[in-house]
């Protein structure tokens, strides 16, 4: 007995098709995870940042508090976007741009609130 139009090759065409599916899925979480783990780089950079330029505001360190968050930060390996100094308590926002994403964070550091 003879076969027409049996299932003889669809096993190849469906590994393609899984392998294919899962190169698809790769190719769209790898940027994703890049980011996060940037994410965390930034994070970590501005809260680096934010402590520094607090020394410097309650008189620590010297410098001025702004310039001090851009250094740390170019340090970490991001850029300071945003610097304000209200009295002792510094607010930084730090970012890279990866896989065509801007990361971004923002920290504040000062000293501790007294309560009375």
């Amino acid at each position: 007995m003879t076969r027409v139009g049996g299932d003889s090759g669809s096993g190849s065409i469906l590994v393609v098709a899984i392998v294919a599916a899962m190169l698809c899925l790769t190719a769209m979480a790898v940027p994703l995870y890049t980011v996060l783990a940037g994410k965390r780089v930034v994070s970590g950079a501005a809260d680096a940042a934010a402590l520094a330029a607090a020394d410097v505001a309650v008189g620590r360190a010297p410098g001025i508090p702004c310039e001090l968050a851009a250094r740390v930060a170019e340090a970490n390996g991001s850029e300071l976007h945003a610097c304000r100094a209200d009295g002792l308590v510094v607010t930084v926002r730090v970012g890279i741009a990866i896989a065509g994403f801007t990361v971004a964070a923002t920290a504040t550091a000062g000293p501790p609130l007294t309560h009375r």
